[in-house]
C-alpha cells in the first residue's frame, strides 16, 4: 500500500474504536439510576422558560407538555419577541386553559439582538416567579416526570446547572430523517462519551436547569447576546467558577421539522459551526472519527478492488451496527427505520466540516450573520 492509503486507514481505524466506545457509553447512561434529589415537601418552586418562534409543527402538544408536569410549585412562561408573532393565539388560549397562575405569556416588541433565542430569554425572565428556572425549546416534549428529573440535582448546592439529553424525534421526510439520525447518530452519543469519558464539559441549551442566583452571578441573559453557542458559554462560566455539571439520566424528544432539503443543509453547517466556536480543537480532531468517508476514499484510491472493497464493507457494517445499537438504546424506532439514510448523513457530514472549518457566516431563521472566530456572531451589513 502507498503511504496516502496508510493515512486513509487511519481514521478508518480510529472511527471504529470510536464507534464502539460511544455505543458503550450510551449503553452505560441508558442503565443509569435516578439522581437523589430534594425531599418531596421541600421541592423548589420552578419556572419553565419557553422561548417560542412562529409556528412549527407538534407545537401545542410540546407547550401542553410543560404545562401538565407532575410537579407541586411551577410556573411556565411563554416568551415571544413579536407581538405579531403567529403562535400568540396558540399561547394565549393555553393562558386561559390552564390558568394565569400555571402560565404566563410574555410577549413583547423588543430591540432585536444577535441571538434571538436569549431575546426571548429575556422577555420570559422578567415574568418568571421562581428561583429555579428551567429553559426548554418549543420544539422539546416533556413527560411529566421532567422537571422532578431535571430540578433533583439542584439539591446538591455544589451542583451549578442541570442538562438532559434530547433526542430527535417526529421526523417524517427523508431530510427531516437525515437531521435526525445527525442528533441520534453522532451528535448525543459523541455527548455521552465526553461525559462517561470527562473529557468535555457541556451545557444543552434545549434543556437546561439552573439557580436564577447562578444566571446573575456569571452575567446574566443580556452578556450572553452576542455568543452563537450561548449555553457552552453559560455552562463555561458555572463550571469556572468551581460548580458541576448534572446529566439529568434522562431523554427529552426534539421535533424536527424541516421545510426541505436546503433547510437540513443549513443546519448541518450551523450545527457544525455551533461545534467548532464551542470545541475548536476537538471539532478539527473529529475528522478521524469519520469512519465511512474515509474508508469510501481508500476504496477509491485502490480503483474498488477486493481490499478496498472489503474495508469499505467493513467499515460500513461497523458504523451501521453501533449506530443501530445506540438508536435501540435510546428508544428510536424511527430512526431504526432511516439506517438507510446514514452513509449519506456521514458523507455530507463529512463535507459539512469542511465547509464549517473556513465559513464565517451563518443562517438562521431566514437572517445571515458573521461569525468571530471566538465564536461571537457579528451583524452582517445588508
Amino acid at each position: 500500500m502507498t503511504i496516502v492509503e496508510d493515512l486513509l486507514l487511519i481514521p478508518v481505524a480510529v472511527g471504529s474504536v470510536y464507534a464502539a466506545t460511544t455505543l458503550l457509553a450510551v449503553l452505560l447512561f441508558a442503565r443509569r439510576g435516578e439522581a437523589r434529589g430534594f425531599p418531596a415537601s421541600a421541592l423548589p418552586g420552578v419556572t419553565i422558560l419557553k422561548p417560542v418562534h412562529g409556528l412549527e409543527r407538534g407545537l401545542e402538544r410540546n407547550l401542553r407538555s410543560a404545562c401538565e408536569q407532575d410537579y407541586p410549585e411551577y410556573q411556565v412562561v411563554f416568551c415571544v419577541q413579536r407581538l405579531d408573532d403567529p403562535a400568540l393565539p396558540l399561547l394565549r388560549r393555553l393562558e386561559n386553559e390552564y390558568g394565569q397562575a400555571r402560565v404566563t405569556v410574555a410577549a413583547e416588541a423588543s430591540e432585536p439582538l444577535l441571538n434571538g433565542k436569549i431575546q426571548n430569554l429575556q422577555i420570559g425572565f422578567r415574568a418568571a416567579r421562581h428561583d429555579v428556572l428551567v429553559v426548554s425549546d418549543s420544539d422539546v416534549f416533556t413527560p411529566p416526570d421532567y422537571l422532578r428529573a431535571m430540578v433533583a440535582p439542584l439539591a446538591d448546592p455544589d451542583v451549578g446547572y442541570v442538562t438532559s439529553l434530547y433526542r430527535g424525534a417526529c421526523a417524517r421526510r427523508w431530510y427531516e430523517k437525515l437531521e435526525l439520525l445527525t442528533y441520534n447518530a453522532d451528535f448525543i452519543p459523541s455527548v455521552v462519551f465526553a461525559h462517561q469519558t470527562g473529557t468535555s464539559g457541556f451545557c444543552l441549551g434545549a434543556s437546561v436547569a439552573l439557580r436564577r442566583e447562578t444566571l446573575q452571578v456569571v452575567g446574566g441573559l443580556s452578556s450572553l447576546a452576542d455568543y452563537l453557542v450561548e449555553d457552552y458559554e453559560l455552562g463555561r462560566r458555572i463550571l469556572a467558577r468551581g460548580q458541576r455539571m448534572r446529566l439529568a439520566p434522562y431523554f427529552v424528544d426534539l421535533t424536527v421539522d424541516l421545510s426541505g432539503p436546503g433547510e437540513w443543509w443549513r443546519h448541518q453547517l450551523y450545527w457544525d459551526q455551533n461545534t467548532r466556536a464551542a470545541h475548536p480543537v476537538g471539532f478539527t480532531a473529529s475528522v478521524l472519527t469519520r469512519l465511512l468517508p474515509f474508508a469510501l476514499l481508500f476504496a477509491a484510491s485502490r480503483l474498488f478492488d477486493p481490499v478496498g472493497l472489503i474495508v469499505l464493507a467493513g467499515a460500513l457494517v461497523m458504523r451501521t451496527a453501533t449506530a443501530a445499537a445506540t438508536l435501540a438504546a435510546m428508544g428510536d424506532g424511527v430512526g431504526l427505520r432511516a439506517l438507510w439514510l446514514l452513509p449519506v448523513r456521514d458523507l455530507a457530514g463529512f463535507v459539512s466540516w469542511f465547509v464549517a472549518l473556513r465559513k464565517r457566516t451563518f443562517t438562521w431563521r431566514g437572517h445571515e450573520f458573521g461569525l468571530t472566530r471566538d465564536g461571537r456572531i457579528v451583524p452582517r451589513s445588508p
